[in-house]
């Protein structure tokens, strides 16, 4: 099966500055420590996905581990407008941390509101320099949380395309249950709330914008490159395969709507996407359990490289 974007198997070639090429070698080189102007200094690398070019970047960050969490500032050295970096995770969530001799993915999320104040103080205390940055700017300089979804070392080994099938919906199953969670924690809060909180909020949308573009991602790989595949080397599978691209259009017209949603928040009807969520988790699930139970005795018997 082809490789996907969280696929944590996949380590492409992420441009680097002239400038950033120096510590990016050396950080690479003696597992996350380097000297110069970072020596001593909590260093991890982020790579992300152009929101333009779509092309990858890694940028070596200064970051700070907060009541359990890993967060970095989008505070450019003090520039008066945000990092590319910054401008990356808000079109692609997804991104790739690089931490002392550990890689692993995150979804990046910006933190919102009196949550990023309270938060912002405590880095600042941490690391007075932000503060110095953000007295110098009049933009709000963004906190952003790198939430952990997987090890580059995968917690068990991958003998087989079956293996790899499981381990792709496994990812998806979880990430559209978070979702939903998070979606169900938002109604609750506006529920309880008065004025109700407007909008859906960033938390939602990074997580459900991963979703939908890893879920593209997989199912575009599918459609291009395994199904015709499939198709050449057992012809006795054409009508699970057809059924199987219908459902990945059906899938992917509520991908769209989602897509949509989240490109208009936060004038986006939280009611409205909650509606389309559930019928995501209705289709997608059917459409798991169906692929599984036809191709997973099948993928079985076709070992990954190397393995």
């Amino acid at each position: 099966m082809p490789e996907t974007q969280y696929n944590p198997h996949h380590r492409p070639e992420p441009h680097l500055s002239e400038f950033n090429r120096p510590v990016v070698e050396e950080f690479r080189a003696n597992a996350g420590r380097v000297g110069g102007p970072f020596a001593g200094g909590d260093l991890l690398l982020l790579t992300t996905v152009g929101a333009k070019s779509g092309r990858e970047h890694t940028t070596p960050l200064a970051y700070v581990r907060i009541e359990g969490r890993l967060l970095v500032v989008a505070s450019a050295g003090g520039s008066p407008r945000n990092p590319d970096w910054y401008h990356n995770i808000l079109a692609h969530p997804m991104a790739r941390v690089e931490l002392g001799d550990e890689a692993f993915g995150a979804v990046a999320v910006p933190v919102e509101g009196a949550e990023r104040d309270r938060l912002f103080d405590l880095v600042v205390r941490a690391v007075p320099g932000f503060g110095d940055y953000q007295a110098t700017v009049q933009r709000r300089l963004p906190v952003v949380a790198l939430e952990r979804q997987f090890a580059d070392t995968p917690p068990w080994k991958l003998s087989s395309l079956g293996d790899k099938l499981v381990e792709v919906h496994t990812w998806l199953r979880e990430q559209l249950r978070h979702v939903r969670a998070e979606v169900d924690a938002h109604f609750a809060a506006r529920d309880a709330a008065d004025p109700a909180p407007a909008g859906l909020g960033l938390q939602i949308r990074q997580h459900c914008l991963a979703f939908c573009e890893s879920l593209e991602f997989h199912h575009t790989s599918e459609d291009n490159a395994v199904l015709p595949d499939l198709e050449r080397r057992y012809p006795e599978l054409s009508g699970v395969i057809g059924r199987l691209r219908a459902e990945h259009r059906t899938v992917a017209r509520i991908r769209g709507e989602l897509e949509t949603h989240l490109a208009n928040l936060p004038g986006a009807d939280p009611a409205s996407f909650r509606a389309e969520l559930d019928r995501m988790a209705t289709e997608l699930e059917v459409h798991l359990d169906y692929e599984e139970q036809q191709l997973i005795p099948v993928f079985a018997r076709i070992p990954l490289p190397g393995s």
